[in-house]
């Protein structure tokens, strides 16, 4: 087991895009289980850099991992914590790399069985007991977990919620402010014995990205034991010790990961009681980049290039500004930008577009639905709502 932080930059800088996501998936994965104290192996990490590289499938990953247990416990080498760590982090990339995620129960318990297949017995089952778990940012007290009995209908309930909530007219303030209430809140359930953060973590990443965010993956790479301390804070309130909900550290995770704000994410500032060192968290960000949004007499927006919501391509701008909070077919698209090559259209302006996750289908499992229309994702609307800002 290293004691180094495994290092995929090579591939994520300059890779090519399949080495580039893999790695970022890997990176995640490894990274996450540092919520609970956990290294993978070498031999795991060499492992990752063939499957990254194409020689193997995620799936001959796993099965050589387990094979490699297999082999070491025979042999009487028993280290548990270390394969915990490396079949969890190849099971993380397995979900990450699938296209396919269930916004429901079902699903969110989905997850947490698939990402602790082969390690935990009761892996997709909600828990039968209540919980309490001391934590060293509360100086030993805990949050208050949820009772194991009405475990289903609070999820059942969050996702409900969120599911009704409407992106439409939101500025990226109020965005991060409610995705980080309802990540805090699903992970406040803390639904399964054990293994409820990096259940919540890659759950989110997966939502993220349905809601058309391309999500930085280093976050959670390399602050998953602040994001768990930050979901302590935000469901940690103590009257007596004159203690609020702070939901505020959670907020600056997610401003990091999905505004590209560079917030100090250290954990000795989510401390109920930090030294004056630590007392007050800095943005480590140039304080004069202010997001703006102002056009020119020729269309062209000038934003935030340090914005997630930003993009160079002047036709997705455009296209973004033209869908605002409609649902279009490909005809009134492009009569609403006054093109008639639709070849031309899907090439350059809807294809980009979607690609950088701007514009979505409507009915995404059947690209020909005869009904089918486009609308803006969430960062589709972060970004027109920037654009409809300017007078």
């Amino acid at each position: 087991m290293t004691d180094e932080y495994p290092n995929f930059d090579e591939y994520i800088r300059q890779g090519e895009p399949d080495k580039r996501e893999k790695a970022g998936y890997w990176q995640t994965a490894i990274g996450l289980q540092a919520v609970d104290g956990l290294k993978v192996s070498n031999y795991l990490q060499d492992t990752a850099r063939k499957h990254i590289e194409g020689d193997i499938t995620i799936d001959e990953v796993r099965e050589l991992v387990n094979q490699y247990y297999i082999i070491k416990n025979t042999r009487g080498v028993h280290d548990d914590s270390t394969e915990e760590a490396d079949r969890v982090s190849s099971n993380i990339v397995k979900v990450l790399s699938s296209p396919t995620f269930d916004f429901s129960t079902g699903g969110y318990q989905s997850v947490h069985r698939r990402v602790f297949e082969g390690v935990m017995k009761d892996a997709g089952e909600l828990r039968t007991y209540d919980i309490i778990k001391k934590e060293w940012v509360l100086e030993g007290d805990t949050v208050l977990y949820l009772n194991w009995e009405d475990l289903r209908r609070a999820i059942d309930y969050d996702l409900e919620q969120e599911r009704a909530y409407t992106y439409k007219g939101k500025s990226p303030d109020e965005l991060i402010k409610h995705l980080a209430r309802f990540v805090s809140g699903l992970w406040q359930i803390h639904a399964f014995g054990e293994g409820n953060t990096r259940t919540t973590a890659v759950f989110t990443i997966q939502y993220l990205r349905s809601l058309g965010f391309d999500v930085d993956n280093e976050q959670f790479a390399c602050h998953s034991w602040y994001f768990r301390n930050a979901l302590v804070r935000a469901n940690y309130r103590n009257v007596n010790k004159g203690i609020e909900y702070k939901p505020v550290y959670l907020e600056r995770f997610f401003r990091n990961l999905l505004l590209g704000e560079q917030w100090d994410l250290r954990n000795r500032y989510l401390h109920i009681h930090p030294t004056t060192e630590w007392s007050v968290q800095p943005n480590l960000a140039d304080p004069t980049s202010t997001p703006t949004s102002t056009p020119t007499s020729t269309s062209v927006y000038i934003l935030n290039t340090d914005s997630k919501f930003y993009t160079k391509n002047n036709n997705i701008i455009e296209l973004v500004r033209v869908v605002g909070y409609e649902e279009m077919s490909l005809k009134q698209m492009m009569e609403a930008r006054i093109l008639k090559d639709r070849k031309n259209f899907l090439n350059y302006h809807l294809e980009p577009a979607m690609k950088e996750r701007f514009i979505r289908m409507k009915y995404p499992d059947r690209p020909n639905h005869p009904r089918q229309k486009y609308l803006l994702t969430v960062k589709g609307v972060a970004l027109y709502n920037e654009l409809t800002k300017v007078k």
